[in-house]
């Protein structure tokens, strides 16, 4: 088992579910703020006053602002993402935390409206930008080396409430004016940068029954978000030449249930509509073979320009980055097993185990997709979210024996080690959520992927106190051991 001595080690968070401080320092409001906290059965509400004046919540997935209305923070609702777990204030200690593992790497955004609070100011916000540069020094001082989202999830809620979900072209403009001022801004202490986290959510979470205008707002906020990442592709190599800039893909392994032929064909379907459309875009500089047949099943038309397609031919990424929890079986037959995690639907996999999230547990599968995506793209590749949301039980002595969560990276480890054996050219594995934070999913706190505790609980209660898992003496032995030390 061979992992490089160059290998990047370590672990990924977001900013909107672990810094908190929604509203300090000049930050503007995204999405995440106005969103309340759910469960695995009970769905984070968005809320906003409707044009009538009411206030009103409306499911999170899929939510679409009705026309007239415009976001609330109500103070009878619960927002978990607003304290996150105080990253903002206690990055110091967590980095430190990071550094005693061995992290190589650390993976982490920037808020968007942190450094344009409403993403349409002529100057950015200096409190904002002096805020990432602090954490990105300490990170450099640590010998960690920061792995930079773009954007995850959190456009300003003021563009979104003006243009709509990436559904005005402006957005390719304003989202070039912050990239190049980032890029600027961290030149020298920043080198890997990812342009948008999971772009192809936006088609892979649409349901079975979307309608065809669904499909073609989906379509079409993806088109200028691939112009948009291929134009900060072509900015941030002009900036600094020695920038490294990749796509990052929600990965998901789609295996038929059956042999019948109608469920390969569809398996094949799933593979090219939430897969290879995105990563062939950025990876390849062009839409692939069977975009036509894409669009034409919803009669999509999209606004698209020749300059747009130069744009994407100059602005291919230089690696390919994606998440990866679990894998999905998908039929053509009428099956009434079905599961759910992370917002994806399938039929249950007979062959494999299932959390308490709903998320097939598959290792094989993870080194499946590297080796086809290898295949595919034959860039460098890193698995840059990967974890297992666990309950976690707190001892009478503080301890937290999680060895459900050893036993689940082992497995991937191991596998992730057999796909380079293979010759895939795996450079990096920052697992999700190295500290605990705030469920995307869900907008809970019980749902816990960190090496690192954070006493935080799903009614905002908690000290915010960070304390270690059996977990965290695990993966700092396995840093250490560059892969080899398992047990």
């Amino acid at each position: 088992m061979k992992f490089s001595e160059d290998f990047y080690w370590g672990g990924a968070v977001a900013a909107n579910q672990c810094e908190g401080a929604w509203n300090v320092d000049g930050r503007g409001m995204a999405r995440t703020d106005v969103t309340t906290g759910g469960t695995v059965n009970t769905p984070r509400m968005v809320t906003f006053i409707d044009k009538d004046g009411n206030k009103q919540k409306l499911p999170n997935h899929g939510f679409k602002l009705p026309e007239g209305a415009h976001f609330a923070v109500f103070d009878d609702e619960l927002y978990p993402n607003h304290d996150g777990i105080d990253f903002y204030h206690h990055y110091k200690e967590d980095i430190a935390l990071l550094k005693e593992m061995g992290f190589k790497m650390f993976r982490l955004s920037i808020s968007w409206s942190r450094i344009y609070p409403t993403g349409e100011e002529e100057k950015p916000n200096q409190a904002g930008l002096d805020f990432y540069r602090n954490v990105f020094t300490e990170l450099r001082n640590a010998g960690i080396e920061p792995l930079v989202s773009i954007w995850h999830f959190d456009t300003p809620l003021a563009l979104e409430e003006k243009y709509g979900d990436w559904l005005d072209r402006k957005y390719i403009a304003l989202y070039e004016k912050y990239v190049t001022t980032i890029f600027n801004e961290y030149k020298g202490l920043v080198k890997y940068w990812l342009t948008f986290n999971e772009i192809n959510n936006t088609i892979n979470f649409l349901p079975d029954d979307a309608s065809d205008e669904a499909y073609q707002e989906a379509y079409q906020h993806l088109h200028y978000q691939f112009v948009a990442s291929a134009r900060a592709v072509q900015i941030g190599h002009q900036i600094d030449p020695k920038n490294k800039i990749g796509c990052m893909i929600c990965g998901i392994t789609y295996y038929p249930l059956t042999s019948d032929p109608e469920d390969i064909l569809f398996n094949r379907s799933k593979w090219e509509k939430g897969i290879f459309y995105c990563g062939d875009v950025q990876c390849k500089g062009k839409y692939p073979t069977f975009t036509k047949r894409l669009w034409k099943e919803h009669n999509v038309q999209l606004d698209i320009t020749e300059q747009d397609l130069e744009e994407l031919k100059k602005g291919t990424v230089d690696m390919y980055t994606f998440s990866y929890y679990m894998s999905q079986a998908v039929t053509t037959h009428k099956n009434d097993d079905t599961v759910s995690g992370n917002m994806s639907f399938g039929v249950r996999n007979p062959y494999l185990e299932y959390s308490d999230w709903g998320w097939a547990l598959d290792p094989k599968g993870l080194r499946y997709y590297l080796e086809m995506i290898y295949d595919r793209y034959e860039k460098p590749l890193m698995v840059v979210e990967n974890g297992l949301g666990a309950y976690d039980t707190v001892e009478e002595d503080g301890s937290i024996h999680d060895n459900y969560r050893i036993e689940y990276y082992r497995a991937h480890i191991e596998e992730m080690a057999k796909a380079i054996e293979n010759d895939v050219d795996l450079i990096g594995y920052t697992t999700w959520g190295c500290i605990d934070l705030v469920s995307a999913g869900t907008g809970e706190m019980r749902k816990r992927y960190g090496f690192i505790y954070v006493d935080k609980h799903d009614d905002g209660t908690g000290t915010m106190a960070r304390s270690k898992k059996d977990s965290f003496y695990w993966y700092k032995k396995v840093i250490a051991s560059q892969g080899e030390d398992l047990d």
